[in-house]
């Protein structure tokens, strides 16, 4: 018998369940996310089990949904809102940016702002410009906010505990390219702390950094890799604040070569960051120059072709590792 698995996008309800029986002030708010069991189909089952005093669906505005969600955080709930496409965190980014993030550090730690902003995130399926983009590094720049992106099904049942169980405002992306991927179930009590990285692939030629859907494309870049006798180790950073800076480290001290695999545009992702690092603490680690695999600084295309172009690829990996493999 096949070992059970559980997709991606299940264990997304399955977390959150997790928390709301574990703990009564865990409250959701959303766009369908009640009846409909959400337009990805994440809060299966939510509504059916703890009613619409607990499942919130919300008028089609992005503000009212967070500014809802802060004001309950304020009072002593833990509210997890969603906003359907990452892309329309910029409706509500007054509130991301300047609200939230400042509340706990301006009060002197008196009110704090303990809320999750889940967001399907990130490209690959055709969605167009405005329905596309992965926007980490728009996240990455706020102080005060923590990012967590799971990877696989177990880790985002993980994450979603840290998350929801944090003081501290998390804004959680799952990736609609990941949606549909299967993985081993979650055990019970599951949870994935925040800032630690974990080591997918081990090798000794050079380390991948990559996060949520890069993670399977360094994957598959390194199973290529393997028959040519590269062997590169994937390092899966899980959450981006914090950062586990010391497990890329460690890697580099085993292999001494860096790719840096992002969906975010390369100009002000969070590979740059990763990279600068390693330049500043891990110089000496180094025996060849650091690569970043990241998406193009473009408007993304709706056509599948074009979009191949633009973001990053098991091709475009495996060929950046081939060019430090050979320095």
């Amino acid at each position: 018998m096949a070992d059970h698995v559980v997709t991606y996008r299940e264990s997304v309800a399955e977390g959150i369940a997790r928390e709301m029986r574990r703990d009564p002030s865990v409250v959701c708010l959303g766009e369908d996310i009640g009846a409909a069991g959400g337009v990805f189909k994440t809060t299966v089952g939510l509504f059916e089990e703890f009613g619409p005093e607990r499942v919130w669906d919300t008028p089609i505005s992005e503000q009212a949904i967070v500014g809802a969600a802060m004001g309950a955080a304020m009072t002593g709930m833990r509210p997890v809102a969603e906003i359907m496409f990452s892309d329309f965190l910029a409706c509500c980014w007054d509130y991301l940016a300047n609200e939230i993030p400042k509340v706990r550090y301006m009060t002197g730690g008196q009110v704090t702002v303990p809320l999750v902003i889940r967001t399907a995130n990130g490209g690959g399926l055709g969605f167009g410009a405005q329905h596309s983009q992965a926007v980490e590094n728009w996240v990455f720049t706020v102080p005060g906010l923590k990012i967590a992106a799971p990877s696989t099904p177990s880790d985002v049942v993980g994450l979603l505990a840290s998350a929801i169980r944090s003081d501290d405002p998390v804004v959680f992306f799952e990736h609609k390219g990941l949606l549909a991927g299967k993985g081993a179930p979650a055990p019970d009590g599951h949870v994935v702390p925040f800032g630690e990285a974990a080591v997918r692939r081990e090798g000794g030629d050079v380390t991948l950094v990559a996060l949520a859907s890069t993670v399977p494309l360094a994957l598959a870049a390194a199973d290529r890799l393997a028959a040519e006798g590269v062997a590169a180790e994937v390092l899966d950073l899980r959450t981006l604040i914090p950062l586990d800076v010391a497990a890329v480290l460690r890697s580099l001290e085993r292999t001494s070569r860096l790719v840096v695999v992002e969906e975010n545009p390369y100009q002000g992702g969070w590979g740059g960051t990763i990279v600068s690092v390693v330049a500043d603490e891990g110089f000496e680690l180094l025996d060849a120059p650091v690569k970043r695999v990241a998406g193009a600084n473009v408007p993304l295309p709706f056509a599948d072709a074009l979009e191949d172009q633009v973001i990053p690829t098991v091709d475009k990996v495996a060929d950046a590792v081939r060019s430090l493999a050979t320095y």
